[in-house]
């Protein structure tokens, strides 16, 4: 569609669907009573604004019991304390005989598979890493290499293994394999300082070594097997010794998850498999919130965490044993979530630094958990909202942004959403902070994890919270209080979604409060941006401010003549309208306007594509404002 088009379709007539657009933000979503709006729309009372959290539900918390330690007799008590004091293995369990020789017990074949495109590169020379091709022949391996975070996860915690087993057969798999396994031990021969020891490498590479052992040793040089071997069982050690010095609990339950994998593995494992399991609960039990969301809040972090216990169980049948009750639990309580952050397209929505997960991904990876679970919808630990309806989906971050020492890639995203109807996603945030280091530049990461970057208020430029280096969060949003009511509309129900920041109080003496209404057959979102002032008087002057809609890929805009509105027209043919209301911002001059500007949206695979934002704007007063939008479709 042609810009002249677009603003054609973007500025109706009075006779047009637009008329009745305009009377439905008549009325302001806090004002309300419960009287019908518009078309039909219920809104409560303004009795909820002052609504504290609710508490979980008691069968929503955890029980303590599934997170103890697996119930040992006393000589295992013993035993898992004399190896945590340093006893070694071979004195605990055959104290009069000579330690065997490095082996492994089994072949694990874990059910996730990874992903095809990246093995294919891997046999044709190159690290493929969110769509940047390294060569291997010119890969620094050494601990002084200044690698991107993206290309240290993938190098030095192999995770490209299970992505080369999943392109070809082993005896195809196996040279190239064998190729970068000798580069990497040239290069680090021995446990020692730097990014490749760093507990969550270190963790995620032993794993990945026992899990795909068959394509590392599979080499007819007894010599050169034995090396690979005794490098796992030095690794292990290392692990054993270091395994709580992780960066944060994400890094250590991978440690942990490493260190009872070899417990099952190899020799004379069985009191490290007990001293591994007991810091594999108990570190578990501290990464993971109430509802099953990790505390990063990172769908990220959530994805990792279930790919390393399905890993892990994948070793415990290798030896025919059953895992402990409390890792079954937590893969129960960690798969729900991650579905809350799922669209209706199937892929993930762009929270905490992630970028849109392909569909294909998350299926591989939840069919592989092996639990069958629905979406949960009002997730007050992690903070997710979600609305489901006729194939559209809403996705709402109603909670503080995840503490600095739990955050990765933490982003000040606190009160923006997400908007997906029928696999087409018409609001986004910009997501992919996670991803910088491949095509998204490292340069551009914390712009990514800004305020603006996600569609949501922001006052004065300024962050809701801070944004700082290495994915770290500082000062800001400290409270959220979250209400939501299913109410009866005209032609079935709706859901109402409110919820208050306090980001900006302290600032700029104004809190943030966002009321979203979208019916349940997806057709239509109603919204409304307050600043109410904190304490009983207002502060006097203006601010300026932003709210920012970052429209999905695809989608062509039109601004009407007016200013106040703006055409979708999406690629399957469907259009949608978006209005501006009220926008009483306690000014005589009228400033705010409504305008297109560029963004950028971060896809599954780390590739950053062109988009537009709808952004109104304007200056309002300290004293508070209120601006209420509208999206609906009109055919």
């Amino acid at each position: 569609m042609n810009e002249a088009a677009a603003k054609t379709r973007a500025a109706p007539s009075k006779e047009s669907a637009a008329a009745p657009a305009e009377a439905q933000l008549a009325m302001p979503l806090a004002k309300a009573d419960r009287n019908t709006i518009g078309d039909g729309l219920v809104t409560a009372t303004a009795e909820s604004h002052s609504a504290k959290r609710e508490m979980l539900q008691p069968g929503r918390s955890l029980v303590i019991a599934d997170f103890a330690p697996p119930s040992t007799s006393a000589g295992e008590r013993l035993i898992r304390l004399a190896y945590r004091l340093g006893v070694p293995a071979s004195t605990l369990t055959s104290p009069f005989s000579k330690p065997p020789k490095p082996r492994l017990l089994g072949t694990v074949e874990s059910p996730y598979a990874g992903e095809r495109a990246a093995g294919v590169a891997l046999r044709a020379g190159h690290f493929l890493v969110h769509g940047v091709k390294a060569p291997i022949a010119q890969m620094d391996f050494s601990a002084t290499a200044r690698l991107t975070p993206p290309f240290e996860r993938t190098v030095h915690g192999f995770t490209w293994l299970r992505h080369l087993s999943a392109s070809a057969t082993r005896e195809q798999c196996v040279p190239t394999a064998e190729r970068v396994m000798g580069a990497w031990l040239d290069a680090n021969g021995k446990p020692g300082k730097g990014t490749p020891w760093k507990v969550e490498h270190a963790g995620h590479r032993l794993l990945n070594w026992l899990v795909n052992a068959p394509l590392i040793l599979s080499n007819e040089d007894p010599a050169k097997r034995g090396l690979i071997l005794e490098v796992m069982a030095e690794t292990a050690r290392w692990l054993d010794r270091n395994v709580t010095k992780a960066d944060d609990r994400q890094g250590e339950v991978a440690g942990w998850c490493a260190i009872v994998a070899a417990g099952l593995l190899m020799p004379e494992g069985k009191p490290r498999k007990l001293f591994g399991e007991a810091g594999l609960v108990r570190a578990l039990g501290e990464l993971v919130a109430d509802d099953g969301g990790v505390l990063s809040r990172s769908p990220l972090a959530q994805i990792d965490a279930i790919a390393l216990l399905v890993d892990l169980r994948a070793c415990y049948a290798a030896r025919d044993l059953d895992p402990p009750e409390a890792l079954e639990t937590m893969l129960n309580l960690l798969v729900p979530p991650l579905h809350t952050v799922t669209h209706s397209d199937g892929a993930l929505g762009s929270w905490q630094g992630a970028g849109a997960v392909r569909a294909d991904r998350l299926a591989a990876l939840i069919d592989a958990s092996g639990v069958r679970a629905r979406p949960l919808k009002d997730v007050r630990q992690w903070g997710y909202q979600r609305i489901a309806g006729n194939k559209t989906t809403l996705i709402f971050d109603a909670a503080p942004p995840a503490l600095s020492r739990n955050a990765r890639s933490g982003c000040a995203s606190t009160l923006a959403f997400e908007m997906c109807a029928k696999g087409q996603r018409i609001i986004v945030n910009c997501g992919g902070a996670a991803f910088a280091g491949g095509q998204v530049p490292a340069r551009i990461e914390q712009g990514l994890r800004a305020t603006a970057a996600h569609s949501t208020l922001t006052l004065d430029d300024a962050n809701s919270t801070a944004v700082h280096i290495n994915g770290k969060l500082g000062a800001g949003v400290n409270e959220v209080e979250v209400d939501r009511k299913t109410m009866q509309v005209k032609n079935g129900l709706a859901t109402r979604l409110e919820a208050s920041h306090d980001g900006y109080s302290g600032r700029f003496g104004l809190n943030h409060r966002r009321i979203l209404v979208m019916r349940d057959d997806g057709s239509e979102l109603r919204g409304e941006d307050l600043l109410v002032p904190v304490g009983k008087k207002g502060k006097r002057g203006k601010i300026g401010f932003a709210i920012r809609f970052h429209i999905g890929p695809g989608i062509e805009l039109g601004l009407s003549d007016d200013k106040k509105g703006a055409g979708l027209a999406l690629p399957d043919g469907t259009y949608w309208q978006f209005r501006v209301g009220s926008l009483d911002g306690g000014l005589k001059d009228e400033t705010a306007q409504l305008s297109i500007e560029e963004s950028m949206w971060v896809d599954g695979g780390g590739r950053p594509h062109p988009i537009q934002q709808l952004v109104i704007q304007g200056m309002t007063s300290r004293s508070g404002g209120t601006f209420s939008w509208l999206l609906k479709k009109m055919g």
